[in-house]
């Protein structure tokens, strides 16, 4: 427990001496992930993102991280909401439900996690995105 405890802080340590208020994330255009968000390297994200440090909790990297991510975008709910539903299965994660709504809701898995993406209206032209990554104990695995 105290392991992870401090992996915790660490993480939002790093986080914290890479930004001071907003922290730019690139998208996955091929362009450069500043070091503090390397650790989420199975997750798209849109271009113009900026990461609310304060709301932002994770927890460990790579494919193993859990926690949720809090950021803002420059775009309408609904090109948010696009980008995810081409971007994802990119990265191989598989739809699980999707809900386009004022608040839109989408969920994905990919080996042992899952993956929850609200989005909803943040101000006139831009939205706020929480992206929440779990454990997914539930695999079915052949054999069984």
């Amino acid at each position: 427990m105290l392991k992870k405890i401090l992996s915790f802080v660490l993480v939002l340590v790093s986080l914290n001496a890479c930004t001071q208020e907003k922290a730019p994330i690139t998208g996955i255009d091929g362009s450069a992930i500043p070091p503090a968000f390397a650790n989420f390297p199975d997750m798209p994200f849109p271009n113009q993102a900026y990461l609310d440090l304060e709301n932002t909790r994770a927890l460990g990297s790579g494919s193993n991280w859990i926690g949720s991510l809090v950021f803002s975008v420059p775009y309408s709910p609904s090109e948010v909401f696009d980008f995810y539903m081409s971007e994802m299965p990119k990265l191989n994660w598989v739809e699980v439900a999707t809900v386009r709504a004022r608040v839109s809701q989408m969920t994905y898995i990919q080996g042992h996690r899952a993956v929850q993406i609200l989005i909803e209206m943040d101000d006139s032209d831009s939205s706020l995105v929480t992206v929440t990554a779990i454990p997914n104990e539930n695999v079915v695995r052949k054999g069984s």
